[in-house]
């Protein structure tokens, strides 16, 4: 079996510092903007399950330090995201996506809340998403428990899952889309079809224990919907908003019917 190579280092004391930590697989599309970024954090960490594409040259161009997570099966970065976690070196941890751009204002939001004498271990951060070229207001704030500290923290092996952090958690005002981590992917319904397949494949091991049925590929689809369209108010993106919630409700529907399909294979 293969394992992980981990690199041995010296961690730093001062609880003043931050590494970001990107997990990568073939990610060189818009590396470069959010390596720009987050140029000027204390360390820029690369965990990279086995890149094939030119991730890794960029990387280096930005002198960023870099780790090794198999690939193996795995469809989504969560299995890597633990040991990517405690192999940074400083006493906090921002996880950024691969897609994702850090603000100044951000950057200089999370200096400010470290200096703080009770400062919460973990922060909710809000993403701005663009669905078919629009900005979505039904997708936002869409909070992202991406900063924290490092000792103790542990991240599920399972997509749609947030960290275990040890400590009190806070949430950055969503007032303040300037402190919002800005997603560069511009998801068209391909991609999110794409992508729903693959993550429902890993969500069935999360969920195999529910025993779901009939009511439950009714309910859960329509749900879905009716919370994206009009509980968070995906009436006001218009056509997008329409088709954006009705892949939301696909979504639990493929799931749903999945993890039946696998409970009956297995009697």
């Amino acid at each position: 079996m293969k394992r992980e190579k981990i690199i041995i280092f010296a961690p730093m004391n001062e609880r003043s510092k931050i590494s970001v930590v990107i997990n990568t697989y073939n990610a060189a599309q818009f590396l470069r903007e959010v390596l720009e970024a987050v140029k000027d954090f204390d360390e820029v960490l690369i965990c990279d399950m086995e890149s094939t594409d030119t991730t890794l040259d960029i990387a280096r161009e930005y002198g960023c330090r870099i780790v090794t997570f198999p690939k193996a099966d795995h469809k989504s970065a969560e299995p890597a995201r633990t040991f990517a976690i405690q192999s940074a070196a400083c006493h906090w941890v921002l996880v950024v996506d691969a897609d994702e751009i850090v603000t100044p204002q951000l950057r200089a939001r999370l200096y400010q809340h470290i200096k703080q004498e009770n400062a919460a271990e973990g922060l909710y951060i809000p993403r701005l998403n663009k669905f078919m070229g629009k900005t979505m207001t039904c997708a936002y704030p869409d909070y992202q428990l991406r900063f924290f500290i490092r000792e103790g923290t542990e991240w599920p092996p399972y997509v749609h899952t947030f960290p275990k952090v040890n400590g009190r958690l806070d949430y950055l005002p969503k007032g303040q889309k300037e402190l919002a981590f800005v997603h560069l992917a511009n998801d068209s319904i391909h991609t999110i079809m794409e992508k729903d397949n693959r993550y429902s494949d890993n969500d069935v091991e999360k969920k195999a224990h529910k025993n779901y049925g009939v009511g439950a590929l009714l309910w859960r689809p329509f749900w879905r919907f009716f919370k994206c369209y009009v509980m968070e108010s995906g009436w006001r993106d218009g056509v997008h908003g329409l088709i954006y919630a009705g892949l939301k409700g696909v979504y639990q529907f493929e799931l749903v019917a999945k993890i039946i399909e696998k409970r009956v294979k297995n009697k």
